[in-house]
């Protein structure tokens, strides 16, 4: 890019109050590519200033802040320091006035609204704690959370966390099935869930999901229900506990477990092209800190601000906004509910009422409010916004454009975030840097970020390559739950000695970086991530489906939409009636965002000699693309039959 695509540029109050000018400072830093080049060359002194910069405290101090002796791929970090996540974005803020200042406002779809200061936040979290440990819950179980978003579960994710448990946080719109692979893989012991939420004005019935899912879920011992709807539920006794019961009359200060600052506190999981969702797991010491350095440091959050991002607490970024806001002493904006309902203005709404000042918001939202036209924004004021922050999926120049421009005025930054559950951020914008649409300053420090070919070779501006990191971060993944060949397999030993995220990226010549999707199969649905293989199961269990391939094809909307190619099972008529069975069958397992844009019937699928399905060449043909060497298919001729079958779809 040229100088003369730049659209925004900081002020020198900007630069001069930045939190990465006080931290290129702190480091001793003349600018950012120094203190890249500095976190890449002595990964360890990066690692103990960042700490100190954010503060992070420690029960005990750590010995050693990274311990590398077997290998980048299982670093241990603060060894010998003892912490815990609560700690840090709770109980700190519990001496004099913070304890008063606003940590949390609630809005319900049906329009209830709740306040919490620190102090609220932290009795309702020692409540819940104290009834973990009431029923026998501690260090290291897993306590899985099925619930929307309500102030329950900004409690349920810092009381697990605080008695030493594991949080599982997971999607909300999930059917029993997914739920239980996941039950199961995390070996979880209870589950946190309520009675029902809204969805759109219909009471979805949560605790039926979670029923039936447990009923699968053999280790779980207890279902916590909060009282959300006042819809009617069965009981298991002995099983099952109301919140409010379970809690009642317990001590509203209760202790934080001193754990081992590498210790597990989040189970979460994303899934890949294959197999089963990887359980994927964060640290005490590592996703807050990470986040810090993400958005404190990198995208200038403030202790002053108000931060609203609306997403699922199952989906990272969900964590992300409460223990990131929290950590940095900011007031978390949580919204149940979709951003154009009951209300089609909702979304400008809720930052004039709240004051949001640091937004969250992906693409996919942005494209499907623009329909409205910019007169929508008219009637409210949006001035409290500070920053834009934008994670989850590529952007496409015109929503990027909208945003900016109708929105912020062409003086709110917009700041482009790429990572993974696995890892948080890898690319970052600053507000330090001139701003260019749609592209990323370059890489968040201490990653070792790079462009590579296949086998490793860094790539030169303008070409497109792999997306890997050369360093291992703090905030990466420890691996993946009781898998870890699959980790290695995943990640490190595709190009060996580098952690290969999936992603496609390049450079400019002005250092600016841009993503251009995924480099394998994984489905990004309106920024919520899949595997092809969850959602091909779903539909060979129908009974209904002999063979399954899943594709993403682009979407206005969605940026990427479901594409379901199947071939029917014996017997099974190819019918509109089908199709819609299937659609639900989908929609059940996994929840409306991926309803599949799409159902095509077929009489084969591609497939390797090993009997591989090949997704690659059914997507191709479907994007009428090059689908590249097909001489390892041993039917080729399914190919042609797919062409005819996606003639005369709408592909674009």
């Amino acid at each position: 890019m040229s100088q003369n695509d730049v659209v925004w540029t900081p002020s020198s109050e900007t630069l001069e109050n930045a939190n990465l000018t006080a931290f290129l400072k702190h480091c001793g830093m003349a600018d950012y590519n120094a203190l890249i080049d500095w976190s890449n060359a002595d990964l360890e002194g990066f690692n103990t200033a960042l700490l100190e910069f954010i503060g992070y405290r420690f029960y005990k101090p750590y010995d050693q802040v990274m311990d590398t002796s077997a290998g980048p791929q299982h670093v241990k970090w603060c060894v010998g320091g003892k912490t815990n996540v609560v700690l840090n974005c709770l109980d700190r803020w519990l001496e004099g006035e913070a304890r008063d200042k606003v940590a949390i406002e609630w809005e319900g779809e049906t329009g209830g609204r709740l306040t919490w200061t620190y102090g609220d936040l932290h009795r309702e979290t020692s409540k819940l704690a104290g009834g973990l440990r009431k029923l026998g819950l501690g260090r290291g179980d897993v306590v899985a959370m099925y619930l929307p978003n309500v102030p329950q579960a900004i409690v349920a994710l810092l009381a697990v966390a605080k008695i030493g448990g594991v949080v599982l946080p997971m999607f909300s719109g999930f059917g029993a099935d997914a739920v239980a692979t996941r039950l199961n893989d995390g070996g979880a012991k209870a589950v946190i869930t309520v009675d029902g939420s809204p969805r759109r004005a219909k009471v979805v019935d949560a605790k039926v999901v979670v029923d039936q899912a447990v009923s699968q879920s053999p280790t779980v011992e207890h279902v916590i229900v909060s009282r959300h709807m006042g819809n009617d539920v069965a009981w298991t006794d002995g099983r099952d506990h109301w919140w409010d019961d379970l809690v009642d009359g317990l001590p509203e200060d209760a202790p934080t477990e001193e754990m081992d600052a590498d210790a597990p506190f989040m189970l979460i999981y994303t899934s890949g092209t294959t197999g089963k969702p990887k359980g994927v797991v964060h640290s005490h010491c590592g996703f807050p800190v990470k986040t810090a350095l993400d958005l404190g440091i990198c995208m200038d959050f403030k202790p002053e601000d108000r931060f609203l991002w609306m997403s699922d607490m199952g989906w990272l970024v969900g964590p992300i906004l409460v223990y990131g806001g929290l950590l940095m002493g900011g007031t978390v904006v949580l919204v149940e509910g979709a951003p154009n309902y009951p209300e089609k203005d909702r979304f400008w709404r809720l930052i004039q009422d709240y004051k949001v000042s640091y937004l969250g918001i992906a693409p996919t939202i942005v494209r499907s409010l623009m329909p409205n036209g910019p007169e929508q924004l008219d009637p409210f004021d949006l001035s409290s916004l500070r920053v834009f922050v934008s994670t989850g999926e590529s952007w496409n120049p015109d929503a990027w454009h909208w945003l900016f421009d109708h929105v912020g005025k062409g003086n709110v930054p917009l700041l482009n975030y790429s990572g993974g559950t696995e890892v948080g951020g890898i690319l970052t914008t600053t507000v330090t840097h001139p701003l260019v649409p749609c592209a990323f300053t370059g890489p968040i420090p201490g990653v070792g970020a790079d462009a590579v070919d296949d086998v490793g070779n860094s790539l030169g501006n303008g070409e497109i390559g792999e997306l890997v990191m050369k360093r291992p971060s703090i905030g990466l993944t420890r691996g993946l739950w009781n898998d870890n060949k699959r980790y290695l397999d995943s990640y490190w030993d595709v190009i060996p000695g580098m952690w290969v995220h999936g992603d496609f990226a390049s450079r400019n010549v002005d250092g600016s970086w841009f993503i251009h999707g995924r480099s394998d199969d994984t489905l990004k649905i309106a920024g919520k991530r899949t595997g092809p293989s969850e959602i091909e199961t779903l539909l060979l269990d129908s009974g209904k489906v002999f063979e399954a391939a899943v594709i993403g094809a682009p979407d206005e909307i969605k940026g990427s939409a479901v594409i379901c190619v199947c071939v029917p099972a014996a017997g099974v008529e190819e019918t509109d009636k089908l199709r819609a069975e299937l659609s639900q069958v989908v929609v059940a397992g996994l929840g409306a965002p991926f309803r599949p844009k799409d159902i095509i019937f077929v009489p084969d699928l591609p497939k390797t000699r090993n009997m591989k399905i090949m997704r690659r060449v059914v997507k191709a043909v479907y994007l009428n693309q090059n689908p590249g060497d097909l001489s390892s298919l041993v039917n080729p001729e399914a190919v042609a039959e797919l062409g005819l079958r996606f003639s005369g779809r709408a592909r674009e």
